[in-house]
């Protein structure tokens, strides 16, 4: 927390159901010290995890604003597309009292972003913020125009899943897979095979800037203009993204990285994720 906002990382992203609260509370935990407009708070309402009380939406948002110690987010996130129409409303109350500075959709394809936009829209709001599962090996919100309309419409992308829980860093291959009985080793360590040639590109792009393979592949993320989700697990990590924010990679290395990546021929689309 400390190295990294000293180094100028100052939006943490959370969820309910990340610990299914424990993260908020952890997270307040960690930013005691700090003035409120040091840093900045974005966490989720997640439908499926709804109560079934007159406002959902308000009491989810009531229970985070407890456990974060705070009176306000700066960004609120439809976490799932479960029903556009009915939870996107209730976001507007939030809005007009100040506890939501901001709201994001995440997980939302083209038609359930514009759709909540236009719900927004008619109060004088709008989403400001789109949060997808995107990397070099999952870039449907790109070929589904999601991208190109963030841009026109100055929509900030917030990229997850940017390093594939760890298949892209360079640290995993067929020889030294990712550690048995974990759900990252179910998902990823029988396409391994398939990515090397992809992961050895990034580690020799990276070797030439000096930096890593999961830096070459954070500094993808930021060229095609979105902000990446990096969940960090050590402080010298920090290091690393300080490192990837001035990597600059030319046309010619991204095309051939994503070359790659589509003959990997591999799907890493999430069970929670639907169609773009």
């Amino acid at each position: 927390m400390e190295k990294a906002q000293s180094s100028g990382f100052t939006l943490w992203d959370t969820a309910v159901v990340y610990g299914m609260g424990r993260s908020e509370t952890v997270l307040a935990q960690a930013l005691k010290g700090y003035a409120r407009n040091e840093y900045q708070l974005s966490t989720k309402f997640t439908p499926q995890v709804a109560g079934g009380g007159d406002d959902p939406v308000a009491d989810m948002l009531e229970q985070s604003l407890d456990r974060l110690g705070t009176d306000y987010v700066d960004l609120y996130w439809i976490h799932n597309p479960a029903d556009v129409a009915r939870w996107t409303p209730r976001l507007i109350p939030l809005l007009r009292s100040g506890k939501v500075k901001h709201v994001g959709v995440s997980n939302h394809n083209m038609d359930e972003i514009a759709l909540a936009d236009r719900i927004l829209g008619e109060a004088g709001f709008r989403v400001e913020a789109v949060q997808n599962h995107y990397s070099l090996l999952y870039r449907s919100s790109e070929r589904a125009g999601i991208l190109d309309y963030c841009r026109e419409h100055d929509v900030r992308f917030f990229s997850y899943m940017v390093l594939e829980q760890g298949a892209l860093t360079g640290r995993y291959n067929p020889a030294h897979p990712l550690p048995e009985g974990s759900s990252r080793a179910d998902v990823y360590n029988a396409i391994l095979p398939r990515l090397q040639k992809l992961t050895d590109r990034l580690a020799a792009i990276g070797q030439d800037r000096g930096t890593s393979a999961a830096n070459v592949a954070t500094a993808w993320a930021i060229a095609k203009g979105t902000t990446p989700i990096i969940g960090v697990t050590k402080a010298d990590y920090i290091d690393g993204l300080v490192r990837a924010r001035d990597v600059e990679l030319a046309d010619e290395e991204i095309a051939e990285l994503e070359a790659l990546a589509d003959a990997t021929g591999v799907d890493t689309r999430g069970s929670w994720e639907h169609d773009m």
